[in-house]
């Protein structure tokens, strides 16, 4: 298959407003599961999920954290601004970012654009009993060094260096939901779109398939043998954005950035490079890492910042009929690929991977280390649903029909699904 030359209309479906879950249940762990497996579909309760495991399997989470990346300024004119963080620019290490103090930048979709031509933003507000001011700065020049245009670099400046941003954006930034819900986010959602594991401040989405799950649930899946780990992907808005091209070569994708610890290599070693993954954001993480111990083998000096995984990567590299890549006439496979990046970690003394990813997983790719998928119901004519359609070899719409059918709600609030093949 030419995965480049897929038409995204191939991959529409009727998703009607009303079946948009447009809050969660009461019971996160109470959601529905649709189990697909090996072609057959049957369905169960989300609680249920660890007797649909295989005992001493490894299931890898994303334990991004969804920050309060929205903030409003109202201009002296009364025009208010949006602007909306996307990825730290300085400093651009994540957790440097929130524990700074005095100032930053950040890399930001800016609402209402038109009129915020120049000049400072101000915003007063307390955090803890002190009054500070919080400005922002557009700096043009550097928006388009560092991003082309599409997202704007922003200055902030706050005068009290006790605060760091992350108190900031506690005290004035708001959780950014999906657009699709069609509402104002809700104190709730301060809850409810998050996971319960997560930790690792830096996402503007949350990974959701996360969500289904609670305490009891988990303690269910440690008591069924299933050793669990995490990694760290910091979810873009870039998640919603729709494929416009007709083909999907036309389609960018967004850089994502992860973080994957010295345990998790070992794991996947202990467990022949296979994994449940928990929602597409894991899945992106684990199948680019077979690609970034590919360059770490042929490249044993290559920078963390060289292992990045570009977008049509996958498809582009010389591989065998399993879609491992060959070197020197040889495929790389995966263990050797994992042991390389672990080799990596070894070498220079890291106790974690920190790089980026823009892979897209569509028909044509074959999956490497997921074995298994739990994700929600994804929106037609997306990346997501490309995803889902490459790991059940093109039978996404079985799912899909029964889902639709049977009283499922859909995204990122909505049902779940488990996915065996």
């Amino acid at each position: 298959m030419d995965t480049k030359h897929i038409h995204i209309s191939d991959y529409n479906y009727d998703l009607p407003d009303s079946r948009i879950a447009k809050f969660p249940l009461k019971e996160r762990d109470h959601s529905k599961l649709l189990i697909y497996d090996h072609g057959t579909v049957s369905e169960d309760i989300f609680y249920n999920l660890p007797q649909h495991l295989p005992a001493g399997a490894l299931m890898v989470f994303n334990n991004t954290r969804v920050i309060q990346a929205r903030m409003h300024f109202r201009k002296e004119t009364g025009a208010l601004i949006e602007v909306f963080l996307m990825e730290p620019a300085e400093p651009a290490d994540y957790e440097q970012m929130f524990q700074t103090t005095g100032k930053c930048s950040w890399l930001c979709m800016v609402g209402n654009l038109k009129k915020w031509k120049e000049g400072t933003l101000h915003r007063d507000f307390e955090i803890k009993g002190h009054k500070l001011t919080l400005n922002a700065t557009m700096d043009r020049s550097r928006t388009a060094e560092k991003s082309g245009g599409t997202n704007y670099w922003v200055d902030f400046e706050w005068d009290n260096d006790q605060v760091n941003f992350a108190d900031i954006l506690e005290a004035v930034g708001e959780l950014p939901i999906p657009p699709y819900l069609n509402r104002e986010t809700q104190e709730s959602d301060k809850t409810t779109y998050q996971t319960v594991y997560s930790k690792i401040k830096g996402s503007v989405a949350a990974p959701t398939a996360g969500l289904h799950f609670t305490d009891r649930v988990l303690r269910d899946v440690d008591a069924h043998g299933i050793i669990r780990d995490e990694v760290t992907l910091h979810v873009g808005a870039g998640t919603f954005k729709p494929v416009k091209s007709e083909e999907i070569e036309g389609h960018n994708m967004h850089t994502e950035y992860i973080v994957v610890h010295r345990h998790t290599f070992e794991h996947l070693l202990e467990h022949q490079c296979r994994a449940i993954a928990v929602g597409t954001t894991s899945v992106r993480t684990l199948e680019s890492l077979y690609y970034m111990g590919v360059k770490a083998l042929t490249h044993p000096d290559i920078s963390e910042e060289e292992l990045h995984v570009n977008q049509w990567e996958p498809y582009d590299l010389p591989h065998d009929e399993q879609g491992l890549v060959i070197v020197d006439g040889n495929s790389v496979t995966v263990e050797q690929s994992i042991r390389a990046l672990l080799d990596y970690l070894d070498r220079d003394g890291l106790e974690a991977l920190h790089s980026s990813t823009q892979i897209i997983i569509a028909p044509g790719y074959t999956y490497k280390i997921v074995k298994m998928l739990i994700t929600n119901f994804h929106q037609p004519q997306s990346t997501l649903l490309l995803l889902v359609s490459a790991f059940l070899h093109g039978d996404w719409r079985k799912v899909y029909d029964y889902a639709l059918s049977h009283d499922f709600r859909f995204l990122s609030y909505g049902d779940s699904s488990l996915l065996k093949v």
